[in-house]
């Protein structure tokens, strides 16, 4: 059975080509525009892994991020921050909430393409 990945990003042209990028390496691909369909979407699909932007509409990826670590059914879940903020205070701050990587744009897509999947066998390990 394929992962599923919710990739959350208010970007159009981002979200057409990780949605391809995620579906060409096998994955079941869903998406949501901004936090708060991401909140919504999350207990129905049941994602393995999250690709989560932090600059969103209505909820920010941090919000959204904080928000799944708390709930013990969805703590779980391997969430990748995926975005243009790369300082390294929004790092440090995606990390110490509980992101399991930080991705900044612009990306390699083979770099993503094996950040998923190291963090997808991870979760597997456990």
């Amino acid at each position: 059975m394929a992962h599923k990945i919710l990739i959350v990003d208010d970007e159009p042209s981002i979200v057409i080509s990780l949605e391809f990028l995620m579906a060409q390496n096998g994955y079941d691909v869903f998406v949501a525009r901004n936090g708060e369909q991401a909140l919504d979407l999350i207990p129905e699909i049941k994602p393995d892994l999250v690709l989560l932007d932090v600059m969103l509409p209505n909820r920010s990826g941090f919000e959204v991020l904080q928000l799944l670590r708390k709930d013990k059914k969805t703590k779980h879940i391997k969430i990748i921050m995926l975005t243009a903020k790369g300082r390294d205070q929004d790092i440090t701050k995606g990390i110490t909430l509980g992101a399991d990587a930080y991705v900044s744009k612009p990306f390699s897509t083979r770099a993503l393409v094996e950040k998923v999947k190291e963090t997808l066998s991870e979760a597997n390990a456990k």
